[in-house]
Parts: structure tokens; C-alpha cells; sequence
């Protein structure tokens, strides 16, 4: 039985740039998904006209959606494959989703444990694409931010009128984030993207010890650059977590740019799993 591919996408992105990658692996028989992030759902961050947004306005009266939401999210869609439907799911993270995947597979949800209790389906791995692995106690923000307590905005990003207390937009995105592409492809996917808070979540999920773990490390990603890749797989393997290593001749959209490629690689890393 194929399992079922669940993708936590990337903050600033709606599902959209993630289609191609989705139609390609259904047309090989898998089961596909993207939920929503709430954090980079543009009807949930106030921005008054989602046509026209105006990314000043400030967050909405029950502040902005958080990273546990983006996990609940997930979740409840795993509770509807799991523990009803019985599937064996993959997940696959890309950028900031990586803190999403690994949050949300918690052990009773592992195929391994649930096994272990005679129960059927269940996460059977996580495959990492330019993600973010970031280790168990600390956030997105909290990992990349100077410890010293100033405040860093990488060159691909801009935050608006409240600042870090604001919402954040990705610039010059058909440079950093879509580079590999045609230009007129590059500002049509450009234009899908959406914009997000800060990733505050602790990560306090140690998915990377229990589940196969696998990484495809973006060679020429100008948003993450390579080096960051490697460095928080070391992190992890330092740590005695093993990974499956990858790589990829392409920048921060191997779903646009490599798609067939990456659709290969899934397939890889899920024959290689002990189900």
C-alpha cells in the first residue's frame, strides 16, 4: 500500500506552488495534501482586501494564528488518515515547514509505535526539502536571531509598519525564491505568495530521533543558503540523529524547478523505509 504524501509547506505560500509537485506524484498513484498554514492563510492575518492587502494594519484582535495552529492543522488532517482511514503517511517539509512536520509527528501517530500496539497506519518518515531543522527547545526565530537579543532581517525579507510584531513579506521573490524558473513563471508563482508572523513555536517534538529522516540539501538556494542545510543536518547528526542525505542542483523551489527529479527522490527515500 503507497502511503499517503501530507506536504507542510513553506511560511509566505498558500498551497498553489506545491500543485505541479502534488499532480506529478498522483499521477503515480500516491495520495497528495497541502493544508493551509493558517500563519500564511491571508484571511486569517487582517489584511482587509486578501485582493489588495494592506500588510500595516496590524494583527487581528486574537492576534495573529501561531505555529501550533499550523500544527493542528496538519494534524487534524493526519487524525482523518490515520486513526480513521488507517494509512501509512510521509510527510514532506519544505523551509519553514520543517518546525511544522516535526511538531506534529508525535509519537502515537508513528507507524513504528503504533505497530508496536497493534494499530495500522501511521507516519512513517519525514523527507525534508531546504528545510528548517531546527533542534528540540527552540524556535525558527529563537535558532536564526543573534543571541544578543538584536533584531536580524535577512535580504529576501521585509517586515511592515509593527515590525517583528507585524507580518512579514518575502522581496525580489522571483530572485531568492523562484530562481531556476523562467522569468514569466517566477513572477506568476510570485504572485501566489501570501505573508506570515514570526515563527515563535518552541519545538518540543523530537521527531528526528524516532522516525526516518531524510534531507535534500538545495545546492544553489539563495534564501537558505546551502551551508545553513548542512549545518543543521550536523547539528542533528552530533546529536546521534541520522539522516538520508540528497541533493539537489536547484534553489528554494526543487517542487518548480526540479519536480520530476524530486518526485523521484520521494519515491526513493519511501522504498527504503521498513514498513
Amino acid at each position: 500500500m503507497k502511503p499517503a504524501i501530507v506536504i507542510c509547506h513553506g511560511s509566505y505560500h498558500s498551497p498553489a506552488p506545491y500543485e505541479p509537485f502534488m499532480q506529478l506524484l498522483q499521477s503515480q498513484g500516491f495520495e497528495t495534501y497541502c493544508p493551509h498554514r493558517p500563519t500564511c492563510d491571508l484571511r486569517k492575518l487582517n489584511v482587509g482586501d486578501i485582493e489588495h492587502p494592506d500588510f500595516d494594519l496590524g494583527p487581528p484582535p486574537q492576534g495573529y494564528p501561531s505555529d501550533t495552529e499550523d500544527v493542528q492543522a496538519v494534524q487534524a488532517l493526519l487524525d482523518r488518515l490515520i486513526n480513521r482511514d488507517g494509512k501509512l503517511v510521509l510527510l514532506v517539509a519544505h523551509s519553514s515547514g520543517g518546525w511544522v512536520a516535526t511538531q506534529a509527528a508525535v509519537p502515537e501517530w508513528q507507524a513504528k509505535a503504533r505497530q508496536s500496539q497493534g494499530e495500522i497506519g501511521g507516519v512513517i518518515g519525514i523527507f525534508y526539502m531546504g528545510a528548517l531543522v531546527v533542534p528540540v527547545g527552540e524556535s525558527i526565530h529563537s535558532f536564526f536571531q543573534p543571541k544578543d537579543g538584536t533584531a536580524f532581517t535577512p535580504p529576501f525579507m521585509r517586515f511592515h509598519k509593527h515590525g517583528f510584531r507585524g507580518l512579514g513579506t518575502l522581496v525580489n521573490a522571483p530572485r531568492f525564491l523562484f530562481n531556476g524558473l523562467d522569468a514569466e513563471s517566477a513572477e506568476r508563482w510570485s504572485a501566489t505568495l501570501t505573508a506570515s508572523p514570526i515563527n515563535t513555536g518552541t519545538l518540543t517534538n523530537d521527531a528526528y530521533s524516532t522516525l526516518p529522516c531524510a534531507y535534500v540539501v538545495l545546492e544553489d538556494d539563495l534564501t537558505l543558503p546551502k551551508e545553513y542545510q548542512e549545518g543543521m543536518i550536523a547539528l542533528q547528526e552530533q546529536a546521534g540523529n541520522k539522516f538520508t542525505i540528497y541533493r539537489a542542483p536547484c534553489g528554494h523551489s526543487p517542487q518548480l524547478t526540479w519536480t520530476e527529479e524530486l518526485a523521484t527522490t520521494v519515491i526513493e527515500f519511501i522504498n527504503e523505509i521498513p514498513i
